[in-house]
């Protein structure tokens, strides 16, 4: 089945929204906007308009997958429930990727390692460092960008998201070795789907719901 599987995947925890199909290594039909805010009313038409570009019905689906953060507490929440609920109607496994992750994964294959950090507000960014191969070489982490940068790997190692900029500022004698993106910024739900059908391949389907992955608490505080 891996071969021919067919990926629903999206993507809502960032500065973007962002819907894909996939199918036996190519990428059917995949929609993208840039908004702050408004996941919630842009998500589900946009799920509607790939699966109808593609031609399939939702029974058509072997997988869904979504990204669970970290990213916004609102956009990371309507990305895991919209995927839970089609899991459910469609009685289909839902697989998770990080936010990391799949920015990671948006970068062409070389042998660099690979250092994200996306740009966390309020002085800090959510960091992670990966591999050429993307086999993670530390557990996600909210750090000041000081503190992240010690987690870049040793050797030649590629800086991107959102959080490149304020890394670069900590490591003016480091430039030789380090590269940095100045895009991949946003999530693509084409990268998710084409990372989760590799993952469902390698190490079979999920069997339980994706839990989204803050990282810290939230801004707002109840009275």
């Amino acid at each position: 089945m891996a071969a021919d599987m067919k990926v629903l995947a999206f993507d809502t925890t960032l500065e973007a929204c962002s819907a894909a199909l996939w199918q036996g290594g190519q990428v059917l039909a995949v929609e993208r906007q840039h908004i702050v805010r408004g996941h919630a009313e842009a998500l589900m038409p946009m799920v509607e308009s790939v699966m109808a570009e593609a031609g399939f019905e939702y029974d058509a689906l072997d997988l869904i997958a979504v990204t669970r953060g970290p990213g916004t507490f609102t956009g990371l929440r309507i990305g895991l429930a919209a995927a839970r609920g089609l899991g459910l109607v469609c009685a289909r496994p839902v697989l998770g990727l990080t936010s990391l992750e799949a920015l990671a994964a948006g970068v062409p294959a070389g042998d660099e390692s690979l250092f994200v950090a996306i740009d966390a507000r309020r002085g800090e960014v959510y960091g992670q460092a990966f591999d050429a191969s993307l086999v993670p070489l530390c557990e996600p982490f909210a750090r000041s960008p000081a503190a992240a940068a010690e987690a870049i790997p040793e050797g030649p190692a590629l800086v991107l998201g959102s959080g490149a900029a304020l890394i670069r500022e900590t490591q003016a004698g480091e430039w030789q070795r380090l590269r940095f993106s100045p895009g991949n910024e946003q999530p693509d739900a084409a990268v998710v789907a084409a990372r989760a059908a590799a993952l469902a391949a390698a190490g079979g389907l999920p069997e339980v719901p994706p839990a989204p992955l803050y990282l810290r608490q939230p801004d707002a505080r109840l009275p």
